[in-house]
């Protein structure tokens, strides 16, 4: 039996004042969201911005395209290989990510490991740097930090610069099922999860434990994305989930007609994980709404469903 590859590594951590890169891999840019994001990061670091963030798109591009996917692709690795850029967040996420995938060069990462922040789209990347050895973080991306609270924001510059363990989460989270469940934390935007399934990039859930958040999906959606993930055995060896929040995840006209309970969605995710036979809790507040908690992707974590709290025992960086 070949050896099973060692578990991907937490990267070494950005220095306060050290160069952030800044790439919009996924969706255009709102300008003004983003500069008020950029400034909530304050003079933690150099921001280098890649010049498809801001520059004027193609006419003839699609419309939910930040550049070309060569452009999109070519400042990427431009910004890991780049021996002065020692992190590298998303400016937004949309629709792209997997588009480029192919192109990126893995080996960029694995010479000179950095932390690479993002969610929603940016799933699909951070499942790429695991595949590539590199722990990433799933994390606001620029163009969100202007709406989220300060507490926030100053996570994710701990989780950059500190290499201590982020510990028991101060959450109120709601469970069903019982005991301490231990495993790889693997945070996803659910539609995501579900598109990467089969790739060369999936999510890595073996004993894993899952935190899955969605937006402006309904309910019913929500319950196909897991149906799916349950028929490819992609969720099959996860020990259990964590829902985040399901932004504006309802249906205005119901397919019975009528008026769909306000939990509807949430009802969804949680059926669809007990069939699957996974314990679950809910209430993070990680995601597309008010607020969006940052958490390493792949570290180690701790789910006691008894108490209804999340541990989380390594860092994001060393």
């Amino acid at each position: 039996m070949s050896a099973r590859p060692p578990a991907p590594a937490p990267p070494p951590r950005i220095a306060r004042g050290g160069r952030l890169g800044i790439v919009a891999p996924s969706g255009p840019v709102s300008l003004e969201r983003f500069r008020r994001g950029a400034a909530r990061l304050g003079d933690a670091f150099e921001l280098l911005v890649a010049p498809g963030v801001t520059a004027p798109r193609p006419p003839d591009l699609a419309s939910y395209l930040a550049a070309t996917d060569e452009q999109r692709a070519a400042e990427l690795d431009a910004m890991l290989g780049d021996p002065d850029v020692r992190a590298v967040i998303l400016a937004r996420g949309g629709y792209g990510l997997t588009r480029i995938l192919p192109l990126l060069d893995p080996d960029r990462l694995r010479r000179d490991p950095k932390p690479i922040v993002g969610f929603s789209d940016g799933t699909a990347l951070l499942a790429w740097a695991h595949a590539a050895g590199v722990r990433g973080i799933h994390g606001p991306v620029i163009q969100q930090l202007g709406d989220l609270p300060d507490e926030d924001v100053a996570h994710l510059v701990a989780l950059l610069t500190d290499p201590r363990p982020p510990g028991e989460r101060p959450w109120r989270l709601a469970s069903r099922g019982r005991g301490v469940h231990r495993g790889a934390l693997v945070p996803a935007n659910l539609t995501m999860a579900s598109l990467i399934a089969g790739t060369p990039w999936p999510l890595p859930l073996a004993g894993a434990i899952a935190l899955l958040e969605e937006v402006g999906e309904r309910p019913y959606e929500l319950d196909r994305y897991l149906t799916q993930l349950t028929a490819t055995g992609a969720l099959a060896p996860a020990v259990a989930a964590v829902v985040g929040d399901l932004t504006r995840c309802h249906d205005p006209s119901p397919p019975a007609g009528g008026v769909d309970p306000a939990d509807a969605s949430l009802r969804a995710v949680l059926e669809r994980l007990a069939a699957a036979g996974k314990p679950a809790a809910w209430g993070a507040p990680v995601g597309h709404g008010d607020r969006n908690e940052s958490l390493p992707f792949g570290a180690a974590c701790e789910l006691d469903l008894d108490r209804g709290t999340l541990a989380i025992l390594e860092g994001a960086v060393a």
